[in-house]
Formats: C-alpha cells, structure tokens, sequence
C-alpha cells in the first residue's frame, strides 16, 4: 500500500519545481499490481452471489481524529498556471488496445506526468478516419526545404504561454543583467539544435529504407529487391529530378518503390538524402555556435540556470518532437515490411486469384483494422473529455448568464452553470449517436473480413480448380495480415498518446490544414451544481467534478506519512482483525487456534499490502491532498457549503452557507416533526445539557432493569440494551440539497445514529421484526427494480392482462420517515403483531414487550444541530434501518384502503419503500384520481404525491400502455443531471464494478425494444468513460455481460426476436438470483452471516480476499457453525475517505463534555 520511504519533504518540493506538464483527469486508477481484478473469477462473484438490501440513505462514517494536519495549506492566489506549477505530477492510468480483453491484461499500464496546460477546445489534423492510411502524420516539414517553421519561435516559448513565463522569471528574479527575451533565445536555440538532430535521424532513416538497410532481411529463399522509397522521399525526388525523369517517377502514385533498372534515379536519390542529412549537421553546429556566443554575453548565467531552461524544452517541445520520430519511424518499417512481403508474394504467385484474394483480403484488413481504431479513439476521447466531432454538430445554447426569464420571480433560480451542464449533456448526446454508427462500421467490416477469410480456406480446402494456395503464400499473407494488424494499433496508440494523453498538438500552432476539431466536452465546472459564485480554479473544479464518491488516491499513506510502514498497514488490517477476534470468541475457538489464524490472517495481509507505491502514483496523492486542502480552505474562507445531492447521485451541489443554513432554519421552524428540548445558550436552563443527557441515559437503563425484573427480557438482553453515558455518542441533524423539484431547491433532513443512546435497542427489534414484516408484506412488495418490472413483465406480456383501457398509477411517499406521531407508531406496530402473530410472541419477545422497546426507542431520538437539541415528535432517524421496517409496516396498514378497490387477481399492485404502484382497469382516470383525494383527505398523515394515466415513471422505468402493448424503457429525471453515476460507499470501484452489471440487467429488462436498450447500453458506457473509468474497465465488464449467456453478438445486433430471447434469459437470471439474495437474508437472520472489512488504499485486494477465503476454509470446512455450508463470510475492501467525508460532512457541532 506505500513505501517503507517515502519520499521527504525536501524531495516533494524540488519536485514540485520541476516544469511538469499535469495530468488533471483524476481518473480511476486501475490497480496493476492486481491481477485478478479483471479475471472471469472476480468479476463472476456479482452473478454467482445475492444481494443484501439497503437504505435508501446510507450512514457514511468519517474518522477525524486520524486526518489532523499539523500543516495545513494556505489558500494562494488561484492563479491556474501559478497554482499548477507548484503542484506534483500525477499519475497517467490509460491503456492501449482495449478491444481484445485478453491482450489488454497482459500489458503493463503506462504512467505518464503529463497532460493539456489548458481547457480550451484544440484543433488537430485532418483525420485519417476520413483519409488514406497514408496520412496519419503531419505533413513532413522535415524532408522539405522552405521550411519556415525553423525559425519561428514555438508557442510554448511565446510570452503567452504562462508555464514559460513563469520558468523564466525564477531563473532571472535574483540576476540584474538577463532578461526574460534572453531566456527566450537561449530555450530556442535548445529547441532549434534537438530538433534538427530528430530530423536529421528520419531523413537517415528514410535513407536506409532506400538502401534497403532499414531491417535486416530473413533467411529465405525467396529474394526481392529491398530498396524502398517511402512516400515522403518520393515527394521530394519529385521537387528535385529533371521534369521528364519526374513524370516516370510519379506514375506509379500508388507504390512506394523504385525499379532497380533505373540505378541513375537511385543514386540521385541516395545522394539527396546524404546532402539533407549533411545540410542538417551544418545548421546544428550554425546554431550550437550562436547559442555559446549568446551566452558567452550572459555572465550571470549559472550552470544550474541552464539545465532548467534544457528541462522545460526538452519537456514540453523536445518530447513532442521524439514522439513525432518514433511515430514515423515505426510507420517507415511496417511500410517497408509490407512492400518486401508484398514482392515475395507476387514472387511466388501462380494465377490471378492468388492475387486478387491477397488484394482483397489486405484491404478488408485495413478497413477493419481502421474503423477498430476510430472506434476506440471514440472511446478513449471521452475518458479525456476530449471528442473529434465537427464544431457545427453542436448547436449553441443560449447562456443562463444573460438569460433575463430568470429574473422572473415565478421561475426557479437556475443553477449558475446551467449552461455548461446543458452543453456537456448535448455533446455526449451526440457521441451516443455517433457512437454506435461506429460500433456497426466496425462489426460489419470485421463480418466481411471473416467471411472473405473464411471462403479462401473452403476453396483451399475443397481443391477449387485454380484457387488453392501454397504453404509459402499462406505465411507471407499471414505475415501480411499481422503486420496491418500492428501497424494500426500503433497508429492507435500514438493517436492517443500525442493527441489524448499528452495532447501535444495544443503546444504547437503550426497545425493550418485542421478539418476536425478535438473538442473539450465539458468545462471542468460541468458535473457540479453550483449555486453560488467561487473562487475555485478549473484544477479544483475539475476534481470535485468526480463527485462525492471518488476516492482519492492513497489518501492513508499521504495522511499517516510521518508513521511507518508497519504501523499504517496495522491500521489498515485493524477492522478486520477486530472482527475476525470477536467472531472467535462468540464461538469459543481455542485461544491458541484464535493465535495462529489472527497471524496467518495479519502475515497474509502484510505480505500481500506492505507494498512500495510507484512515484508517480506518491506525486499524484500529495497533489490531491494539498488539492483537497485548498478547497477545504477556499469553503471556510468563502463561506460556501458543499453537499452530495439527496437522490444519491455521485454530483456535489455548491452553495452559499448562509443562503443554505437559512432555508435549513426555515424548515425546523416550520417543520411537525420535531421539537426543540434543549438550548444550549439559554441561561435559564436548570442544569447544563451533558447532565441532563446522562439523566436521559439513566432513565432509560432503569425501564429496561424494570423489564428485566418482570422477565419481559433475558438477562443477555438487558446487557446488551443498556447504554453506557461514556460511549454514546450524540446524533446531529444536516441536511443533503433535493434539486429534482421543478420549483426549486428544497433539503432533506440526515440524522446519524451510531452509537446514540437508541442505536442497540433499533438494531435488535430491526432484525426482529424485519424478517417477520418482510413475510407478510412479500405479496404486496416490490424487492427492487429488477423485480418490479419482471412482475410487470408477466402482468403485460406473459399473463397478457394489459388492456388497451388499463390505467397506470404510481405514488410516491413524501413523509416516509415521518409518518405519524409515536404513540399512533407503535399502536399500528402492535395492532399489525396481534393479527398476524399465531401466539402473542415474536421471538422471545411478547407483543407488549415489543411495544415498550419501541417506546424507548422512538421518544428517545434526539439530535443537535448548531447550539439546539432537539427530539422527534414524528417518526425516527432516516439512516436507521428500524425506521425503514417502521414506514413499511405503517403503509401495509395503510394501503389496505386501497387494495380495497384493486383486485389483485386483475391487476398489479407493489410497493418499493416510499414508492406505490398499480394498475387499473375499475374506471376511468377522473374517478380513480378521486379515489385517491378521498384516501388522501381522510388519512392527511400520509403525504404523497401521485401520477396516473396510460404512462407514468416508476423506480427508474418509463412504463406507457400502448393500445394493450407493454412499452418500458429506462427513465431519467429531466430535472437533474445525465451521464452521471450513483453515490455509494465503502469500496467506491467495487461497487461501481456491480452498478455497471447491475445497470446493464436493468437496462435489458426495462427496455422492450432492442434499440432502447442499445441507447441505454451507449449511455452507460459513455457515464462512465466521461467520470473517469478506463476503456479497459467499460470494456471488460460489458463484455462479461454478454458473455453471461454467450450472446457476444447482441452487443451489436439490432433484431427484435434475437433480443426477445435474450431478454427473457435475463428475467430467468433475476429470479435465481433473488434466490441467492433471499439464501443470504435467511443467513443474516439467523446471525450466520458474517461481513468483514478492512481499510484500502493500494495493493492485490482481489488475491487478498481469494487467499483469505481459502484460508477460512481450510480451518472451518468442517465446524458446525462455521463452515461453508452453515454460514457465509462477505469480505470486503473499504476505501479510507471519499470526497464527501472529506468535503461534503461535518462533525457535530459540540460534545457531550460541553
């Protein structure tokens, strides 16, 4: 997980220094180090395991204590370019050649430091996605004499460029008699000498492919001429031989040889090449003579002066040059390759079909390898955030900024960025058309390849009169073949190395014959919700643009770096090791087996973890840190509020903190369901607020002693409710901003639970009750979305009991943690027992056992928020899993008045939680929408809003009756952001690793139609290459979904009974594994479930959590309490701290020793 040395922080800061180009992506790292990540047995687990259910607002711890800084970073000007080059580099996560998942493992990721210097949209050169393969440099100024480019100084030593500004002033700030034009000579003269030196090594390449000593020739018997003129050299024969002599040369314009009978044509040739390559040593000692008289007038210039000005050419004009050479120079050899294999094969032809299938087959073979490559540059550019589609395919928005309808004072005030969220949604809008017309180029191609392929073995195979081929042709077409192959995945690999990665092409201005533009799809501020003005930088802006789940990288090591290695890894493994002990001692494990498994388990996870960090992954997480920092600083200073947004989407809402706390204080004072029980400055108070809490723990130990003594509860019960004043900790109310309301921003109140005063008592009647509810409430109860919409499915097209005059009703409860007063709770909790228990227990408890527990724990809820204590009048703590089992029984009671009127044997009725939906078929939409009122009116408690018509949504889905046809699709709110990602915790890239599989069997079973569910599958694809998951991620699990049931063909197949079949598999899948979810509950149930967890931030998680399954296995397989068949252990990675405990959650306000 790090270094046992990490590197000083001397070291830090002379890095720091360095002219580093930055990489600002923030992307997802894909671990290198762990190989089984993306292996068939990793990412199998999702579909070979069930599902435990969740709340719809998860508790997210934060650990304070262990974030201390002893140094924390001052705010600096946001200066972007200043703010940049104090900053360390970061790590590079991309990786080449995606399509062949196989290939993709195999090969080491790269690592780069660099990255665009700016955010505006750049040009790049014409395509080669519309040109001939020839063309996929830039034209070759160095073979061409009028070359004015020479003298130019470049951009990135222009006084525009503020990164050489900046290098320059350093180096003259402390010296009188050099200047920043000084500076500027000597850096061009750096320049001018490299770059000379990387042409003068391509035209003596270009040489040796003309002298035919570009590689050395094989040891066959079949010889050919290997002289070879590239394209470029011909260009300029054709500028320099006689007129008469260049017409012949030029006539053959589709070869790149020269004939050997022509030996006058070849010296020419020859000798203009020597006469280039010694033109080019003059100009380098031309100039390497004017650069020591320039500085020989400079005598305050230092050595030290010096190599600094070489570091930040060679890094941001020499690379970019190097690159260029090592492009063409591997472009020049599989050219030559190509024509020597071409010259052999028509060496040893016999007929012209041998010819013409080589022909036809190379050129299938281009076209494939192409339309693969435009393909993932598609790809690949989003992870960058960059797209090369036309400018004029993207209509202009009109800006929000000088939009006059939002001074209306009907309209609600519209987020400041609203334009750069409506631009980044229309250009990904666009790329998930173009997206898939690629995909079809590309699978057609591929298609017409494997068939042509395929004819010429059958007619080899068969004996077809004069179209068989021989063992000698058969290699040499292969090799062919091979070499197109690797041809173009370079081409590929520099595309986006040059133009992606290190977008080199922004440092130099030359670029005149652009026809495509490489644009930025969104602005750094795109996927933010800002509702007040900032001082954020686009570095900053651009990672908080990751959400609320990112993780940043490493964030323990950079956090404990002044602790050992040891120590931080004993930090990590503490979770785990308190869990594993606790589990031992439940079951009385002989002490010295707890001994050996504890070391075998802590060896294991110290072998496997005690890792070093690459460098540049170090650099990347002490950028982010001080990143972090910053903004930490900048939200304090500026007085704005950062909170992830209540629909659980991974998108941070930026405000201002007064405006925000207003409407919070606006909505307790309005608010029914809760009172305030203690005010902390109030000088009338007869005793501080920590005694009387104490009173308050004190008074509810002694009724639980009061049921312990009438034998209401065991003995083991009354230990396990009690709590201790010492150990409590004090819940605190903050609120999570709900934009999806179309007339404004209203918030969504979030107490925490662990550990208060109640928490013992809810987690023991929750796993009480829950099991039991969840029995009765099973015919009128919707698991989750999936389920919903098989039940759906079989209601309209199965069962076919959708008419065309069916009506559709979805409702969704606003109050569903508030409910009703506790006194009427705990009545319809007992009513609800009385009528569904056999005997009047559940369990070991008795009904009004349950009722008094309840009691405790509902009119002891209380919370703080800034100098209040309040207390629950209505309901209880969101974040709690009793409140959730609570709601759910109270709206089984509830909904009887509606399942009154709806005939289950007719329709379809469920509800999800706070969400309701059924079918009607009684009467029309007026006297339905009646129905309802009338239920609304006489039980006002409720509060819900409701749709009903032919379509409405429901759970995600967009369901519409048309004309007696089920027609379903996937449904996004219009009101909140697209291509965004849902919020989750614990292990972020695990859990999205499920999302996405989860996302993709949703998406088959929402969408009836095979094109919707193409969209939907572009769409999800396109969310997560825009937030930063590598091509090689999207790749690898879209392809394990549809290897799933073998259909690799379905992810480009676009008929409707093909897609039928396929989407029934899938409703077949849902239900197993709701069998496997149901095996699990029944596991937790019965406490034979056991989830442990340990802290992660690098290192082979995946082998970690194999090794230890085999290791459990190995002592338990044969306990009757814990071996495989009588428990189940879910190991889990856990991730230190997202952006959101980081930024987005406060600790409480004061503590009980105030």
């Amino acid at each position: 997980m790090a270094t046992t040395n990490p590197p000083s922080t001397k070291t830090i800061k002379l890095c720091s220094t360095e002219s580093k180009r930055l990489n600002q992506r923030f992307d997802t790292i894909d671990d290198t180090n762990d190989g089984l990540q993306f292996s068939s047995e990793t990412l199998n687990q999702y579909f070979l395991s069930g599902q435990m259910p969740s709340l719809i607002y998860p508790e997210e711890k934060i650990e304070y204590d262990i974030l201390q800084d002893p140094y924390p970073i001052e705010e600096k000007e946001l200066d972007e370019e200043t703010f940049l080059s104090q900053k360390l580099s970061q790590l590079s996560t991309i990786h080449k050649e995606p399509m062949d998942t196989s290939t993709m493992l195999e090969k080491k990721r790269r690592y780069s430091t660099t990255t665009s210097p700016c955010v505006t949209s750049k040009k790049m050169k014409k395509s080669d996605h519309d040109t001939d393969d020839n063309n996929d440099d830039d034209q070759d100024d160095d073979m061409n004499d009028n070359d004015t480019k020479q003298d130019q100084i470049p951009n990135y030593l222009s006084m525009q460029h503020k990164p050489f500004v900046s290098m320059a002033q350093d180096i003259i700030k402390n010296v009188h008699s050099i200047t920043i034009q000084d500076i500027q000579q000597l850096a061009f003269y750096i320049h001018q000498i490299e770059a000379l030196r990387i042409k003068k090594q391509i035209t003596t390449l270009y040489l040796q492919s003309v002298t035919g000593t570009l590689t050395q020739p094989e040891c066959d018997l079949i010889e050919v001429d290997r002289q070879v003129w590239p394209m470029q050299v011909k260009s300029l024969v054709l500028d320099k031989y006689p007129v008469s002599t260049a017409a012949t040369i030029a006539a053959p314009a589709t070869t790149t040889t020269m004939g050997t009978n022509q030996p006058d044509r070849q010296s020419f040739c020859e000798k203009l090449l020597n006469d280039r390559i010694q033109e080019r040593t003059e100009e380098i000692q031309s100039i390497e003579e004017k650069m020591i008289t320039k500085k020989n007038t400079l005598t305050e210039l230092t050595l030290h002066m010096n190599e600094v000005i070489k570091m930040f050419v060679q890094e941001y004009g020499i690379k970019p040059l190097q690159f260029k050479y090592e492009f063409k120079k591997t472009l020049t050899t599989y050219d030559f390759q190509l024509e020597i294999l071409e010259r052999k094969y028509r060496r040893e032809l016999s007929n012209e079909y041998q010819l013409e299938i080589a022909t036809r087959l190379s050129n299938m073979k281009r076209d494939f390898e192409k339309s693969k490559r435009v393909l993932l540059e598609l790809k690949q550019g989003v992870f960058f955030n960059k797209s090369f589609i036309f400018a004029d395919s993207i209509q202009t928005l009109p800006s929000t900024s000088n939009d006059t309808t939002l001074k209306h004072e009907t309209r609600p005030r519209q987020l400041f960025n609203q334009y750069e969220i409506q631009l980044r949604c229309k250009k990904l809008d666009s790329l998930a058309i173009r997206l898939p017309l690629a995909e079809q180029t590309y699978y057609r191609f591929q298609e017409k390849f494997d068939h042509e392929l395929s004819a010429m073995w059958k007619s080899h195979r068969n004996l077809v009169q004069n179209q068989g081929m021989t063992t000698s042709l058969i290699n040499l077409l292969e090799q062919r073949l091979n070499t197109i192959t690797d041809r173009w995945r370079d081409i590929y690999n520099y595309r986006v190395d040059y133009f992606l990665q290190n977008a080199y092409d922004e440092l130099d201005p030359m670029h005149n014959n652009e026809t495509l533009e490489y644009v930025k799809i969104m602005a750094p501020s795109a996927s933010i919700l800002i509702n007040a003005t900032h001082t954020f930088n686009d570095q900053q802006l651009q990672l908080l643009s990751r959400g609320p789940s990112y993780v940043p990288p490493c964030l323990m090591y950079t956090s404990l770096s002044n602790e050992s290695m040891d120590d931080i890894v004993k930090k990590q493994y503490a979770p785990l090791k308190h869990q594993i002990n606790n589990l031992l001692l439940k079951y009385k494990i002989n002490l010295n087996l707890q001994m050996e498994i504890q070391k075998k388990v802590y060896d294991l996870f110290k072998n496997l973890f005690t890792k070093s960090i690459p460098s540049n992954l170090y650099q990347r997480a002490m950028y982010e840190k001080n990143l972090i920092q910053s903004i930490q600083t900048s939200l304090k200073k500026n007085n704005l509020i950062l909170r992830r947004t209540a629909d659980n989407m991974n998108i941070f809402y930026l405000g201002n903190l007064q405006d925000f706390e207003s409407k919070a204080d606006k909505y307790l004072t309005t608010s029914e369901d809760y009172d305030i029980l203690f005010n902390m400055n109030d000088v009338n108070n007869e005793k501080p607020f920590n005694v009387a809490f104490k009173e308050m723990i004190e008074s509810m130990n002694s009724l639980l002693e009061k049921l312990k003594t009438h034998k209401a509860i065991s003995s083991d019960l009354y230990e396990r409710f009690i709590a201790d004043p010492n150990k409590v900790k004090l819940p605190y109310l903050y609120f999570l901003p709900n934009l999806s309301n179309e007339k404004g921003m209203s918030l969504v109140p979030m107490v925490t639970s662990e550990y208060s005063a109640t928490w013992k008592i809810a987690k023991y009647l929750n796993q009480l009750l829950r099991p039991f509810a969840d029995g009765v409430l099973r015919s009128t109860t919707f698991v989750n979305e999936t389920d919903f919409i098989r039940q759906l499915n079989r209601y309209g097209t199965t069962e076919r009991r959708l008419r065309p005059t069916t009506l559709f009703c979805s409702i969704k409860i606003t109050n569903f943690y508030t409910l009703d007063e506790h006194r009427n709770m705990i009545d319809t909790i007992g009513y609800f027992l009385q009528d569904h228990l056999v005997t009047n227990k559940l369990g070991l408890l008795t009904v009004q056992t349950i009722r008094n527990l309840l009691h405790l724990f509902l009119y002891n809820n209380i919370f703080s928020y800034k100098e209040d204590i309040f207390k629950f009048t209505k309901g209880a703590p969101n974040t709690v899993a009793l409140t959730e089992t609570l709601s759910n029984i109270y709206l089984f009671v509830w909904q009887k008045k509606l399942l009154k009127e709806v005939n289950q044997s007719i329709e379809l009725f469920g509800r999800y939680k706070d969400q309701l939906f059924f079918t009607w078929n009684k009467s029309t939409a007026l006297e339905l929408e009646t129905f309802i009122e009338d239920i609304r009116e006489k039980h006002r408690n409720v509060r819900f809003q409701k749709l009903i018509g032919t379509s409405v949504s429901f759970l995600n889905a967009y369901v519409e009756n048309r004309q007696g046809q089920l027609y379903t699709r996937t449904h996004y709110d219009p009101n909140m952001p697209r291509y965004t990602l849902p919020y989750v915790t614990g292990h972020t890239k695990s859990s999205y690793s499920d999302w996405l599989f989860f996302a993709l069997i949703r998406a088959v079973c929402y969408c009836t139609l095979v094109d919707d569910f193409q969209q939907e599958r572009v769409y999800l694809e396109l969310t997560y290459l825009i937030n930063g998951y590598s091509v090689l991620f999207v790749e690898t699990h879209v392809k394990r979904f549809f290897n799933h049931f073998n259909s690799q063909t379905m992810r480009y197949a676009y008929n409707q009974i093909i897609y039928n079949n396929f989407r029934e598999q899938w409703f077949k899948f849902i239900e197993q594994r709701e069998e496997l979810s149901q095996q699990l509950q029944k596991f937790d149930d019965t406490g034979c479930l056991f989830q442990f967890h340990y802290i992660y931030d690098f290192g082979p998680k995946c082998r970690f959590n194999r090794e230890f399954q085999l290791l459990w296995h190995q002592y338990f397989q044969q306990h009757p309490n814990l071996s495989e068949e009588k428990c189940k252990i879910i190991l889990k990675a856990k991730n230190f701290h997202s952006l959101n405990t980081l930024l987005g959650m406060e600790k409480s306000p004061f503590t009980l020793q105030q």
